[in-house]
């Protein structure tokens, strides 16, 4: 069984339409699990539609991203564990598990998978295709060819047994945490891009902070992450 696990803040607008989209899955067996970090909107009202979970935090602090995700790891029941953000949609999403379950089949040491990022097309700039192909490509090197492994969180895939060897995500890592544990589990396994699936995503946060903004942001939390092993970033703000 696959398990999908969302990580949620404040997504009322979107996460009905995500959630269908994930609902179109009929080939395998799945669960949905939301992991919502204590919305005052409607999101965990309109989750409970469509997830057979939803976990809502209720700490007094705002919960980092990796401790959501952590959260819904955590109940998740299923072999694998694949983790999409709550503004990403997957086109023919049973071809698309299909092939990723394919590349586990395949490889017996493959332990987390990635894959290649796009814009929705209603959204799309060429400020984001140039982008998308950097961050995709250096992820592809990253993975497949000097095997230290390296990912976006917008999709990952874990072999159950694997992310919870390495305890999952890093709960303290404000930024970063994506990649953090593929190149966790790339020192006991393998990784991988698959460059020939995608899944799309809204793009709102570079549109937002616009791509230059957002370049110089990811710029000093990798430097910072590398030489002081904290962020720069004291959160990572919520982003609509």
């Amino acid at each position: 069984m696959i398990s999908i696990i969302v990580p949620a803040l404040n997504e009322e607008k979107i996460i009905e339409k995500m959630l269908l989209g994930l609902r179109e899955l009929s080939e395998f067996d799945y669960e949905i699990i939301v992991s919502d970090g204590h919305s005052t909107d409607r999101t965990a009202e309109i989750a409970r539609k469509y997830a057979d979970q939803v976990i809502v935090h209720d700490g007094k602090t705002r919960q980092t991203i990796a401790q959501g995700r952590n959260a819904g790891g955590k109940v998740a029941k299923g072999e694998y564990l694949a983790f999409f953000d709550s503004d990403v949609f997957v086109p023919d999403i049973n071809n698309f598990f299909r092939k990723a379950l394919a590349n586990f089949e395949k490889n017996p040491k493959l332990l987390a998978l990635t894959v290649i990022l796009k814009t929705l097309p209603e959204y799309e700039t060429w400020a984001d295709r140039i982008s998308w192909a950097i961050v995709s490509g250096f992820h592809r090197f990253a993975n497949n060819i000097v095997h230290q492994g390296s990912s976006s969180g917008e999709f990952q895939m874990f072999r159950a047994e694997a992310f919870r060897k390495v305890n999952g995500y890093n709960p303290a890592m404000v930024f970063g945490e994506d990649a953090e544990i593929f190149f966790r589990l790339s020192k006991i396994g393998q990784t991988r891009t698959d460059g020939k699936l995608y899944v799309m995503h809204t793009s709102r946060r570079a549109h937002n902070a616009g791509w230059f903004s957002l370049w110089s942001l990811w710029t000093a939390n990798i430097i910072s992450n590398l030489f002081r092993k904290k962020a720069v970033s004291k959160e990572w703000k919520v982003s609509r």
